[in-house]
């Protein structure tokens, strides 16, 4: 699948630009981790970009009804698996197990911190470092729908420091600032 047909398929359930452009966000940050592992970017950006595929349409069987989108769509089972394991605990039982899948679990919800903290400052993204994010992140009212265990559970699967995560994931959001909204 292309990026294109990726963000065509997006578009063809989601209409919220919201939620369009926290696609694109992910899809940057998995890029970015796939370029730190030395992985397919194209692939795991795909992974990023329609792993809420389901959400604005049928949030109630978020993660379910974008296995059937996606096999309609002929897409590989790793694909798919990829982006059902992010809802762990939450709306699946699959747990993420594939670095692709870490990732995914953990940037999903910090993307949502980093863009809910960037929407508080004069300049966006532009200038952003961890401090800021770690400083949100510890303040429990401040973007209160993103669920912090699901971060901290992530960033012990993929074996990194919660530091490190949010650099990267600051930075590959730097990258398409413009495009995201920020």
């Amino acid at each position: 699948m292309t990026r294109e047909d990726a963000l065509n398929l997006l578009k063809k359930y989601n209409e919220s630009e919201a939620l369009i452009n926290h696609g694109k966000a992910v899809e940057a940050v998995m890029k970015a981790f796939a370029r730190y592992y030395n992985e397919d970017e194209n692939y795991w950006g795909n992974v990023g970009l329609l792993h809420d595929l389901d959400y604005e349409k049928w949030p109630e069987q978020h993660c379910v009804k974008t296995e059937e989108l996606l096999k309609e769509e002929n897409v590989d089972d790793k694909f798919i698996r990829a982006i059902c394991s992010h809802g762990w605990k939450i709306c699946t039982d699959i747990e993420p197990k594939l670095q692709m899948e870490k990732v995914l679990y953990t940037i999903d919800e910090l993307c949502g911190l980093i863009n809910a903290t960037a929407l508080m400052r004069p300049t966006k993204m532009e200038g952003m470092g961890v401090k800021s994010v770690k400083k949100k992140f510890k303040t429990a009212s401040f973007a209160a729908g993103v669920n912090r265990d699901v971060i901290e559970e992530g960033s012990k699967l993929m074996g990194m420091e919660l530091s490190q995560i949010m650099e990267i994931a600051i930075k590959a959001m730097s990258d398409v600032a413009s495009d995201i909204g920020l």
